[in-house]
């Protein structure tokens, strides 16, 4: 029966006829993991969604292969100060509507990501003071207090500059037509199923572009990303699953890219955010710590991932130099679990909900999980979701426990601060330390490296105390692709960046 579904899903792809292209250039098809949310990068929150922008909304500054921080849309940058960022931009870019970016849209997306409602870039650019316009290619950045990672902030969505006639005549509705200073110019979308987007021909670095045309298909089954790439209906797909990895290799006509990541996955507890957080895991720290000991990650990744990720108990990576080494995986612990539910006095088992997405390998890492917690004295129940619905509900308070995880950024702040900080735009568990507070304020004011690990590292041992977020495992990317691609550049950061990329007949 899942043969003659997946076979399916492969025809009604492949029947779908290609749009006429204006130049006879390649298109590329990309099979995502998840539908993306909102496509406005103000308000956005999913990793793919990130893809997408990828190729429609340029930044001031990207990261090369190295994560090196290098200019975009900006033509250069340097601090005058230590809370003085002054970028030179780029002379005759051009919006999608046609108009030209200068200081005065830098200004205006600025201010847009700090005051729209909703905006889940506030957190990362919260330090920032006001923007001022120098001429009409010079914008500085005054900043309240030194922030170390601010720069590195801009190399993401809260750097994307968006046409400013079109976001303030579409406000809220710039999502359902964004318009930026990426390659491509958005054509059309059906949500659950694909995004298209063209070759914008006015873009100022339009010699690296050597595709017309690219179809983002949301495909959240990896067996159907795989089976699709396979029968030739798709030219690439993210977060092939690792089971899969021995079926790629194997097969002459794909080639695979593997590599580590920036980020994490996790579990985020509701322990403040309406009713659902008056639940025994939810109002105590002993029943979340006895969660995390009953829960074996080197288990874990080894039956849901063939053990290609590393289990882990902080938001930073072990290649990072802010990783804290005295805060490791905890091992599994059934009989001190045990002993802190009776601490906490609880009555067994203790009953909650797991949320997760709709797809085969979360819904597989949830009843793992439940096995394992069931010994321990947990009665864990798994609800299956469409992963950007499943945001909607964290936002509402609508979850106890939410299987979630992290894409990651370049600086450690960008995996930790939205997250845990009280009042931060994501920190949907509203979980609030004031120790945790004053923690993360002071890693961003620290500019060396031995002082920001310092406080990373306390950072790190208080998550794990008052574990509002228990984090389960570092991944690594698996992208698999038709051979017929070619420069497609693996970064960290998991995106998926044009520039370069190559499809032949």
């Amino acid at each position: 029966m899942r043969r003659s579904i997946l076979a399916a899903a492969v025809v009604a792809i492949a029947a779908i006829p290609a749009a006429p292209m204006a130049q006879d250039l390649p298109t590329l098809r990309i099979g995502l993991a998840d539908d993306p949310d909102l496509l406005d990068p103000t308000l956005a929150r999913t990793f793919v969604g990130r893809i997408v922008f990828g190729a429609i909304c340029d930044k001031l500054v990207d990261i090369d292969a190295k994560l090196n921080i290098v200019p975009q849309l900006a033509q250069s940058y340097e601090w005058a100060d230590s809370k003085t960022l002054v970028f030179k931009l780029r002379p005759g870019v051009k919006f999608h509507d046609g108009t030209e970016l200068d200081a005065a849209a830098v200004k205006a997306t600025m201010e847009r990501h700090l005051t729209m409602p909703g905006s889940a870039r506030r957190g990362e650019i919260s330090t920032l003071d006001h923007v001022e316009i120098v001429d009409p290619l010079t914008v500085r950045m005054v900043l309240k207090t030194p922030t170390a990672p601010f720069l590195a902030a801009l190399t993401d969505r809260a750097g994307m500059i968006l046409a400013p006639k079109v976001a303030e005549a579409a406000g809220k509705d710039f999502a359902l037509k964004p318009s930026c200073a990426g390659p491509f110019k958005f054509t059309s979308r059906v949500a659950q199923d694909h995004i298209t987007v063209d070759r914008f021909d006015g873009y100022w670095n339009k010699d690296a572009i050597k595709l017309g045309r690219i179809v983002y298909r949301t495909m959240v089954d990896a067996s159907v990303r795989l089976a699709n790439l396979q029968s030739g209906a798709l030219d690439l797909a993210e977060r092939v699953a690792p089971t899969d990895v021995e079926a790629v290799r194997k097969n002459a006509s794909l080639k695979l890219a593997v590599y580590d990541g920036l980020g994490y996955q996790g579990i985020t507890f509701n322990v403040g955010n309406g009713e659902r957080a008056k639940t025994a895991i939810g109002q105590s720290a002993l029943v979340r710590q006895a969660f995390s000991l009953a829960i074996d990650r080197q288990a874990l990744v080894q039956v849901v991932y063939n053990g290609m990720f590393t289990p882990t108990a902080q938001g930073i990576s072990s290649a990072s130099p802010f990783y804290a080494t005295d805060v490791p995986a905890p091992a599994r612990d059934v009989a001190k679990a045990k002993a802190l539910l009776a601490q906490a006095g609880v009555k067994l088992p203790v009953a909650f909900e797991l949320t997760v997405t709709n797809s085969a390998t979360q819904q597989q890492e949830g009843e793992v999980m439940q096995a394992m917690a069931a010994e321990a004295g947990f009665d864990v129940k798994v609800r299956a979701m469409e992963f950007a619905a499943s945001l909607d509900a964290d936002d509402r308070g609508d979850f106890t426990a939410h299987l979630i995880g992290w894409s990651g950024r370049t600086d450690p702040d960008g995996n930790i601060y939205n997250a845990v900080r009280s009042g931060a735009p994501l920190n949907v568990a509203k979980y609030s330390n004031p120790e945790m507070d004053k923690l993360l304020d002071d890693a961003r004011a620290v500019s060396d490296v031995a002082g920001r690990k310092a406080l990373y590292g306390k950072v790190a041992a208080l998550t794990v105390q008052d574990a509002p977020l228990l984090y389960l495992y570092t991944n690594k990317w698996i992208t698999a692709m038709s051979t017929k691609v070619a420069g497609y550049v693996p970064v960290a950061d998991g995106m998926i960046r044009p520039q370069g990329i190559t499809v032949s007949k």
